[in-house]
């Protein structure tokens, strides 16, 4: 396979992960009222310590994203964890560069791989929220059945689009209230998913924007995430950072209508080739090679007609307008959120 066709394989499926996210956000979201109890037991030491992190019958899988909500991993994607453990990765880093869907959900959780950074937070803050905390991604481990890792990546988009990685993971004490930038605890090992920023000369690959910071996420995806942490009691120095990410929200007509004209072209497409990728995938959750480079065509159409026309048209479809104005009311409505999940 060439290394061309082989990118454009990975965007296809990059596009079909989105999707699949935005598509588990709005089932997640809609079924608010049936949120899930949790009620998962903690993994025992042998189970972490003395056995793969892929065994015979189950696997440690590091969840960070929506997949912490209990209407996200139990509900929409039906996942029945056996145990569950809070870590932290210094290894990894939490991002929101993983590009969506313009005006509806503009970014997508993600990781990377962390970069040496100085022993004290920065100085001065990075200019985005998201970039502001210094100590590593913190996130849970789930132990899953074989069957349901398959649903796992089946439903993040299949093997193609993500890195299935395997990282150190130090168990953190659930409630805790802040977090060692150098863990103190044994580290175990468990596997999870990443989408790697292809190299920006490549013509295949996920869609890179300019400047992978920009975009916000919405308000609903950014729910599910914080909603994750409180029910998994993860520290509260890392819900004050999560809770301070300000949420994309449409603030003018024109940005309204925007999205409509937006939507009303490309979710139509967009639905049309999630339908037929369940259709043509094989078992293992791969596409042909020539559909991936159709669904790499749509997602790059639509985020070119996005740059070229509608964000001059209509306004900003990734990132709240007037932003610096209203920035203390938007943290202030994440700070009462923080409240009430009583940290």
């Amino acid at each position: 396979m060439s290394s061309s066709t082989a990118h454009n394989m990975q965007g296809g499926r990059c596009f079909s992960s989105v999707i699949r996210k935005v598509q588990v956000t709005e089932a997640a979201t809609a079924a608010h009222h049936e949120r899930p109890a949790l009620k998962i037991p903690e993994p025992s030491p042998s189970r972490l310590y003395e056995e793969p992190c892929i065994s015979t019958s189950t696997v440690l899988y590091l969840a960070y994203g929506s997949n912490l909500s209990a209407e996200t991993f139990l509900g929409a994607r039906g996942i029945r964890p056996i145990s569950a453990a809070n870590v932290h990765v210094p290894a990894l880093d939490l991002t929101f560069d993983l590009a969506g869907i313009p005006y509806k959900e503009p970014c997508f959780a993600n990781s990377r791989w962390r970069k040496m950074t100085p022993p004290h937070p920065p100085s001065p803050p990075d200019r985005y929220r998201k970039n502001r905390w210094y100590k590593g991604l913190v996130g849970v481990v789930y132990e899953v059945t074989l069957e349901d890792y398959a649903t796992i990546i089946a439903t993040e988009g299949g093997g193609a689009s993500y890195e299935d990685v395997v990282v150190p993971c130090h168990p953190l004490m659930k409630g805790a209230k802040t977090i060692d930038q150098i863990p103190t605890t044994k580290p175990f090992m468990a596997h999870t998913l990443l989408c790697p920023m292809l190299p920006t000369a490549t013509t295949g690959g996920s869609v890179q924007r300019p400047d992978p910071s920009y975009a916000q996420p919405s308000a609903r995806y950014l729910k599910l995430i914080t909603d994750g942490g409180q029910e998994h009691h993860l520290p509260e120095e890392y819900m004050r950072y999560l809770c301070n990410i300000r949420p994309y929200t449409i603030t003018t007509k024109k940005q309204e209508i925007g999205s409509y004209i937006f939507l009303g072209i490309w979710f139509p497409i967009i639905m049309l080739l999630l339908g037929l990728s369940k259709i043509l995938a094989d078992d293992e959750g791969k596409l042909p090679a020539w559909f991936a480079n159709v669904m790499d065509f749509a997602f790059r159409s639509a985020w070119f007609s996005y740059d070229n026309l509608f964000k001059k048209i209509f306004g900003d479809g990734e990132r709240t307008m007037q932003e610096e104005d209203d920035e203390e009311a938007r943290v202030g409505n994440w700070n009462e959120k923080l409240g009430a999940i009583h940290l």
